[in-house]
């Protein structure tokens, strides 16, 4: 483990949050997983997030071993597998820092009759209790959710990349373009600029294609006319940045034109509204209410807008919420308060975040609009907003696909957020057509 003093703080902030009292802890790093064919390869590792947090390194097979009884900061242990000379033959690994991982038994023994509360991978044959590490998961997951100034340090790098990515696209984004190729150009900026790899798997959509959440980039070549929506972040050390924006390939339509601004102000407004204190399904319902008050002006919805938001009607629109946490992985420790269960309010299923904020949270604010098909010709639900919806005007809509815009901001003690990603424009740019 890496034994700085940010990282020493860090723990015993760890230690003192969880409700371990005689328990001890035992954070496991986990072990690669191989390739189901019969080969020698594996899945690209990553250690456990609660490993990775409070080591600092990526060591497969590592276990973290705390115990209260010698103190927040002196009780942590690293023991680590040895590594062996096929390893250091074949891949190059180094030995990492640690007490060897066979000597685990032997300081669990002279602790023999006290609680275990495994963290991180699962241990096998280990006689932990549920309840208490059930406890100490919620408790870490929302400790980890300030990020301290090192994350933060990380953080900024991931954007910095991103940000190269982002101002690389007008170069080779254009009519005639694969999604793939984009994606291609796109992330080699990234590694030029001192990414490690994507944060996760990149989005290019282009056209209708953009009507799907999660569209892998493919072989369609962006047309002119099309919204090219992408959703793209580097990573530096396991930290991310999670960005999108949406362009149109050669002049906009007004329809285009109001349809992205219509979500650039709704973004906007609710990243205004991100402050201390306040509760994150509020900016969702907000930024749900502020889009729907717009498609009521474009004449693709009837009726009064905070009505229309309690009929449902804008999940048609915009089925997921308004953003997570991000920073050791794209949605890192986002969840529920600690002891407030999932809402099964529809208009909150999706929110992958829902608590209060706090200073130190970094998070994302992504509203889109979108014009999905399996949303909008299913007949229940043409039943159910016939009166509500103009659905002669959305089906000539259905073509556009949709619009996200997405920034990672840092809540600050007062007043408005930090907008990390503010230099990636924001507005509709116009690709070669």
């Amino acid at each position: 483990m890496i034994d700085s003093a940010a990282f020493r703080h860090r723990r015993a902030r760890i230690a003192d949050s969880l409700p371990l009292e005689n328990a001890l802890l035992l954070v496991a790093a986990g072990d690669p997983i191989p390739l189901p064919e019969t080969s020698d390869q594996h899945y690209p590792y990553r250690a456990h997030a609660d490993y990775r947090y409070l080591a600092g390194i990526e060591a497969p097979g590592a276990v973290l071993a705390f115990d209260p009884a010698d103190g927040p900061e002196s009780g942590w242990v690293s023991f680590v597998p040895r590594v062996t000379a096929d390893e250091r033959i074949w891949e190059g690994r180094r030995q990492p820092p640690g007490r060897p991982i066979d000597e685990l038994a032997a300081w669990l023994e002279t602790r023999t009759g006290r609680p275990i509360c495994n963290l991180g991978a699962r241990l096998p044959d280990l006689p932990a209790s549920a309840e208490l590490e059930a406890a100490c998961r919620q408790a870490l997951l929302h400790a980890r959710r300030p990020k301290d100034a090192e994350e933060i340090a990380l953080i900024r790098r991931a954007v910095e990349a991103t940000a190269a990515g982002f101002a690389a696209l007008p170069a080779h984004a254009r009519a005639g373009q694969t999604e793939r190729a984009i994606q291609i150009e796109l992330e080699a900026a990234f590694f030029r600029h001192g990414a490690d790899r994507t944060g996760y798997d990149t989005i290019v959509a282009a056209g209708p294609d953009a009507a799907v959440l999660h569209f892998p980039p493919g072989p369609r070549t962006a047309a002119p006319g099309d919204f090219l929506l992408i959703d793209a972040g580097a990573e530096v050390q396991r930290y991310v940045a999670d960005v999108s924006r949406t362009f149109v390939i050669g002049s906009p339509t007004p329809l285009q034109r109001d349809l992205h601004q219509l979500v650039l102000e709704t973004e906007l407004e609710a990243i205004d509204r991100c402050r201390p204190g306040v509760e994150w399904r509020d900016i969702h319902l907000g930024a749900a209410l502020r889009l729907t008050a717009g498609l009521v002006d474009l004449g693709l919805l009837r009726g009064e807008p905070a009505s229309l938001v309690e009929q449902r009607v804008h999940l048609l629109f915009f089925p997921h919420g308004i953003g997570h946490m991000v920073g050791l992985g794209v949605r890192d420790a986002s969840g529920t308060a600690p002891g407030r269960p999932k809402s099964s309010d529809p208009a909150l299923r999706a929110l992958r975040c829902d608590f209060p904020l706090e200073a130190g949270y970094v998070m994302t604010v992504e509203p889109g609009l979108y014009f999905i098909p399996p949303l909008l010709d299913d007949p229940e639900h043409r039943r159910r907003h016939r009166d509500t919806v103009n659905w002669e005007r959305v089906d000539r809509c259905k073509h556009l696909g949709g619009i996200r815009i997405e920034d990672n901001i840092l809540i600050k003690p007062e007043g408005p957020p930090e907008i990390l990603t503010a230099a990636i424009p924001r507005h509709l740019i116009a690709l070669p057509a």
